[in-house]
């Protein structure tokens, strides 16, 4: 089982409140799709998390850099899913099949 897995970087909004995080959408490719090729070859993995679902304090970065799938405005609580977040329903959707 795959647990906690996922990346920090300094994600911002843009100005149509979209938020663009390809640098966590290629690492996800990456990760996710060595997670495929390990079951294809016989390794027995049962799962795979995603860490985390929203941006939030974490205890060694503090706020600055973020997590989530979900952008938070720490000012206002507004949550914006991120480009990662779209792209990763569409692998879930597919059952990995896009990777």
């Amino acid at each position: 089982m795959v647990t906690e897995n996922g990346m920090c970087a300094y994600d911002s909004s843009l100005a149509d409140d979209s938020v663009n995080d390809g640098h966590r959408v290629s690492y996800l490719e990456q990760t996710i799709g060595g997670v495929k090729r390990a079951v294809r070859e016989g390794i027995p993995v049962i799962g795979y998390q995603y860490w985390s679902l929203m941006d939030n304090f974490e205890w060694a970065e503090g706020y600055d850099q973020r997590f989530g799938f979900v952008y938070v405005d720490y000012k206002t609580q507004q949550r914006t899913v991120k480009q990662s977040g779209f792209w990763y329903k569409k692998v879930i959707d597919s059952n990995g099949e896009i990777l």
